[in-house]
């Protein structure tokens, strides 16, 4: 493991804070502020953690119960004392809020090194797919979800934030990447099945198609009974290249974010500049048809 701590404004060093987050919210942010206070975690620029990192909890009404605005969320108000404790950038990967409007959101909270709440950004692809066992309430029973992307810039570089289920929306990234990201933030909660399957490829793709480096904290291990998350927190370089790998226990992982490197692949594979705008042809019946007898 790499000492995450920065040593130039070309460089600073980021943590993934991985656990595994139950139905207990009070357990939960107990186990987030202890990890957040490793040695590891708290020599880091930039301390991210998990989505859902909160509250994992199958039971709908339980949830509706527990959403809050985050100005009363004793989460983020313990992750904000944190902030400030250790002069530390933290990303909570999401946490579940009430909109200003009472609505719940799946939502993200960036905090500053003084404390205070900088940026948000609500899910805007939530996991619908069909209900099993192991996800058993399809997102958008609970979350409204969002509709704006959201860039900000820290000290050293900008980040790109997204939750989870995007990873598998490509657009979204691209789009994050024009508007000046250099850092994709993927917290997530990916189930064990999809995670073996999928994770480690699409967030390599999304380092490389971009330019960008990818920091993408997870939850791990078995939360409640009928579910199974991955794990495996990653810091993806532009590259491609892994980093940093949270295995599948409760942890913190860290890696320096090498700016320069970053300048590097982008030089050497130039895909932003070289895009280029197309028409698409679908031929009609009629086209097709004779061509069929051409």
């Amino acid at each position: 493991m790499s000492d995450a701590h920065h040593n130039s404004e070309s460089s600073f060093g980021c943590a993934c804070v991985q656990m595994t987050s139950g139905p207990d919210p009070a357990r939960n942010l107990a186990e987030a502020l202890e990890l957040g206070q490793s040695a590891t975690a708290a020599r880091a620029d930039f301390l991210t953690y998990p989505e859902a990192v909160d509250l994992l909890d199958p039971d709908a009404e339980r949830v509706k119960a527990y959403a809050r605005p985050l100005e009363q969320h004793e989460f983020v108000l313990g992750m904000r004392q944190l902030a400030a404790r250790q002069k530390q950038w933290i990303l909570i990967g999401s946490v579940t809020a009430r909109s200003a409007s009472g609505e719940i959101v799946n939502r993200s909270v960036l905090i500053g090194p003084t404390g205070a709440v900088l940026a948000t950004y609500d899910k805007i692809h939530l996991f619908d797919a069909p209900a099993n066992r192991d996800n058993p309430v399809p997102e958008s029973v609970l979350y409204r979800a969002g509709g704006t992307a959201r860039v900000f810039s820290l000290p050293w570089t900008t980040i790109g934030l997204s939750i989870c289920y995007d990873l598998r929306f490509p657009l979204l990234f691209r789009a994050l990447t024009h508007h000046g990201a250099k850092v994709l933030c993927v917290p997530a909660a990916f189930l064990q099945s999809t995670g073996e399957a999928h994770w480690h490829t699409l967030l390599r793709a999304r380092a490389i198609e971009n330019g960008c480096y990818v920091i993408a904290p997870a939850q791990c291990g078995v939360p409640h009974a009928g579910r199974k998350n991955y794990g495996h927190s990653l810091i993806v370089d532009p590259w491609g290249r892994v980093l940093a790998d949270a295995g599948d226990q409760p942890g913190v992982v860290s890696a320096a974010i090498d700016l320069a490197v970053l300048d590097t692949a982008r030089t050497a594979l130039p895909c932003l500049v070289h895009e280029r705008t197309f028409s698409m042809h679908t031929p009609n019946t009629a086209e097709a048809a004779l061509n069929a007898h051409a």
